[in-house]
């Protein structure tokens, strides 16, 4: 990834975003005002807008990523559902190949066998995404894909998984997915971290995004 490029005029990609998470077990509300930013390119940089219940994001030619901890759990994370809205949207992309895999919002749910993530409970997230025995679910609205499509990261390979839930476009629809179907029965482990990325450095777009009211059960 290089810094962004001068150019006399951008295509405009507006996102706004309600997402409210539920997992197996007790509601859990999740704040984002103390998530990490993680950059990837010393001058691309997402804005990321955070508070107690929500988050919104300006992507413009640029991708960085939010991030957290999470502490251990009581029980095996098995469901989330959330609210999407968009208005206006990158262009369609292959989610499967490198340098032009542009998306609206990216969720991640990264796990670990318990006995790797007790020893890895502080470690960032580029730490944890290294670890050969961690395993990344991803949840995508972006690229080209159908819907429930299971698409191979060109980044992680076998350890990352990315399900399209819908393709690059316009609308408002509320999701409900089965972490245990999707990603526990796959891959096995325990949910030590969650990120949130947007992604327009490929297509030289445009994202303002939001992301409010996450849950975990």
């Amino acid at each position: 990834m290089i810094a962004p490029k001068g150019r006399p005029m951008r295509r405009l990609t507006t996102i706004t975003c309600t997402l409210t998470l539920a997992l197996a077990g007790t509601a859990q509300a999740v704040p984002f005002s103390d998530w990490a930013e993680q950059h990837f390119a010393m001058f691309s940089s997402n804005d990321w807008t955070q508070g107690s219940g929500s988050v919104g994001v300006t992507s413009d030619d640029t991708v960085s990523m939010l991030w957290t901890q999470m502490p251990p759990s009581d029980g095996p994370n098995r469901s989330a559902s959330w609210s999407w809205s968009v208005t206006r949207s990158v262009v369609p992309t292959a989610l499967d190949q490198k340098s032009g895999d542009d998306r609206n919002l990216s969720l991640y749910f990264v796990f670990m066998p318990p006995e790797i993530a007790e020893v890895n409970r502080t470690a960032g997230i580029r730490k944890l995404l290294s670890i050969e025995q961690a395993r990344v679910l991803m949840y995508v609205w972006g690229g080209n894909h159908p819907r429930g499509a299971i698409v191979r990261s060109p980044y992680l390979g076998e350890r990352r998984r990315t399900i399209a839930l819908r393709p690059a476009g316009t609308g408002n629809f509320t999701e409900q997915v089965e972490l245990a179907a999707d990603y526990t029965r796959a891959f096995g482990g325990e949910l030590v971290g969650m990120a949130l990325s947007s992604d327009s450095d490929d297509t030289n777009g445009q994202i303002s995004a939001q992301l409010s009211d996450l849950r975990l059960q």
